[in-house]
């Protein structure tokens, strides 16, 4: 291997990868699905995020300025401590979170006033713990509008399970590689006021500052960090989700060929997933192959696999333990594949994306079984 000049890997896998998406859809249908997937996420999902992240950010930092983030850590640190190994603040986080999407943790954890509160190997880790409830809410929602009420409290009961797993198993894996950050904080206090980030605290209240212009001055500071965020995280949705779309979707659902259009792929790996089938119906109690989409879309986005589930009803396919499992997997996962490495790449902890996404599949796939295994225990007990 030593002999093999520096290109040629490079090369070989780069012609594997496009050799074949071009030998299912055609090589002309290859890049406009390409370039109209990614122009796609850029107009309909990037500019989103970026607005949600503009949003949440200034509420992060309206709740840090006026003392909630400080009655979040005392309040919420005897039960968070225990069970993640993270500050009460890091609630704040979840919150946003199971409100809107994963990007969202970005605004939270930029914030210094926030980040103060937080380890190194904690920091790194909240994208694990806050993204296992990404779209939380919109996941129940959806859910008990297809008329399934106690099943998604099942699925949230997986989530925060695996949400632990994912967790603990990524501040291990951070102390393992990095046992200096067990005790090197995110925020140095000196550091930051050479650098003049001076958190609002140690500023003392202007007299002629009204209630009006804190607000104002709040909302706008941490709307601009938003902004910043939103542009951050652009080139790992695009080039990631579009990647993972790709090999995720099929033809055009209208005409069942290849046409060039956005969302396109070659459904290689429900197609892999499909192969174990009975792997599935053992750990999460699938009756049907088909199934095994929603996870596997739900890798790329989670809003594409409550998509599935109409569908999948209109089959017959679908039961109360699958509403279960799907809605925790959903929220664990909530196409990590894609957000989170624009997420961790944005925070500085670019080097870490391996890591995350082992302990998030992990954290994924420990949801799914437990809920399942819970519902056959409940529903043994209810019967009984």
């Amino acid at each position: 291997m030593k002999k093999i000049p520096r290109g040629i890997p490079c090369l070989i896998v780069t012609i594997i990868l496009f050799g074949y998406l071009s030998s299912v859809m055609g090589f002309t249908n290859m890049l406009n699905t390409i370039m109209r997937t990614a122009h796609d996420l850029l107009l309909n999902t990037v500019f989103y995020l970026m607005a949600m992240c503009v949003l949440t950010a200034a509420l992060s930092r309206i709740f840090s300025v006026f003392g909630v983030v400080d009655l979040l850590q005392r309040m919420l640190k005897p039960v968070l401590r225990p069970l993640f190994n993270l500050p009460g603040v890091s609630s704040a986080g979840a919150l946003m979170t199971f409100l809107s999407d994963k990007p969202a943790i970005i605004s939270v954890a930029k914030n210094p006033l926030f980040s103060r509160y937080f380890k190194r190997y904690q920091h790194i880790s909240l994208v694990n713990f806050a993204g296992s409830y990404a779209m939380g809410l919109l996941v129940i929602i959806f859910m008990m509008g297809h008329g399934f009420y106690t099943e998604p409290i099942y699925g949230l009961v997986g989530a925060i399970i695996g949400s632990i797993i994912a967790t603990r198993l990524m501040q291990r894996l951070v102390l393992k590689e990095h046992p200096e950050y067990l005790e090197e904080d995110v925020l140095s206090p000196s550091g930051e006021l050479e650098r003049g980030r001076i958190p609002y605290e140690t500023v003392p209240d202007d007299p002629r500052q009204t209630l009006f212009v804190r607000v104002l001055d709040a909302l706008l500071d941490g709307g601009k960090t938003g902004v910043e965020v939103g542009l951050a995280i652009i080139p790992g949705v695009l080039i990631i989700s579009t990647l993972v779309m790709m090999f995720t979707f099929g033809e055009d659902p209208e005409t069942g060929i290849y046409t060039g259009g956005a969302y396109q792929g070659t459904e290689l790996l429900p197609l892999l997933a499909g192969k174990i089938s009975f792997v599935f119906k053992w750990l999460f109690g699938f009756n049907a192959s088909e199934l095994v989409a929603f996870p596997i879309t739900a890798l790329g986005t989670v809003g594409a696999a409550l998509g599935l589930i109409p569908e999948m009803m209109s089959k017959g396919i679908i039961d109360s333990n699958a509403i279960a499992v799907f809605t925790a997997m959903g929220m664990c996962w909530s196409g990590f594949l894609s957000a989170d490495a624009a997420t961790l790449d944005s925070l500085g902890y670019r080097h870490f994306i391996s890591r995350s996404f082992t302990c998030t599949f992990i954290g994924g796939i420990s949801a799914g079984i437990i809920t399942h295994w819970l519902y056959v225990l409940i529903t043994f007990l209810i019967n009984i």
